[in-house]
């Protein structure tokens, strides 16, 4: 059985509706609690797939968040080596930045389920199951394209909204195992967030997750489905 380690910052912000084709797929998944779990990088380096996911701090804290460190010095090598990597919002910056590229806060947050743009290539490859479909967004930091990438899809206020390395690196700004099951998780998890953020409201986040979540995850699964087959070891 291939195995699958996935690095998780908070708990609500999983593999969601990720888990189900990592598991169709043959994969083992085990979590890391970053900052609670030791962080093995031996183990880390020789897992088949590395995930990392979201989380609420920025890529560039590493003095407030000593265990980036660790993480970004993991990824560095996973992705010099060409070694199957998924980042997802804090994920994909980290992989931005481990790269050499520039991770700094947006012009303006970007909260709320939204489709993206989805670049020919884009449309090409892996993510067009997800062109035209309203996904979670949450975050409020950018990143530039990492040297070698392939920007996959963008948005108004984000330019580099998900992007390929080769067939073993991809990483996502916005939030595609999102399905709408657990937000409620999100709307507490987030509570402060959404109150300082002019025009949002819990209601209607929610309601747009009942709306929206469950074609969002049938899309999502089926993107990282065509990934996973993709992926050489």
């Amino acid at each position: 059985m291939k195995n699958a380690l996935v690095f998780r910052h908070v708990h609500f912000e999983d593999l969601g509706c990720f888990q189900k084709p990592l598991q169709d797929a043959g994969y083992g998944i085990r979590y890391v609690d970053v900052g609670l779990d030791d962080l093995d990088e031996k183990t880390a380096l020789a897992a088949d797939l590395l995930v990392v996911l979201g989380g609420p701090i920025g890529a560039y804290e590493e003095n407030l968040y000593p265990f980036l460190k660790p993480e970004l010095a993991v990824l560095r090598q996973r992705l010099v080596a060409r070694k199957p990597t998924l980042g997802i919002c804090l994920g994909a910056q980290l992989m931005a930045l481990a790269l050499g590229s520039d991770v700094k806060p947006g012009k303006a947050k970007e909260i709320g389920w939204a489709p993206m743009q989805v670049s020919e290539e884009g449309k090409r490859g892996v993510l067009a199951a997800l062109d035209g479909v309203a996904i979670l967004h949450w975050h409020g930091d950018v990143f530039d394209l990492p040297s070698g990438a392939v920007r996959l899809a963008s948005t108004e206020i984000c330019a580099n909204q998900a992007f390929a390395i080769g067939d073993y690196a991809l990483g996502f700004q916005g939030h595609p195992e999102a399905d709408g099951r657990g937000f409620e998780r999100w709307l507490i998890g987030h509570a402060c967030e959404i109150s300082q953020v002019k025009g949002l409201s819990v209601p209607a986040l929610r309601a747009d997750a009942k709306k929206y979540g469950s074609a969002a995850g049938a899309a999502g699964q089926k993107c990282l489905q065509e990934w996973l087959e993709k992926l050489t070891f």
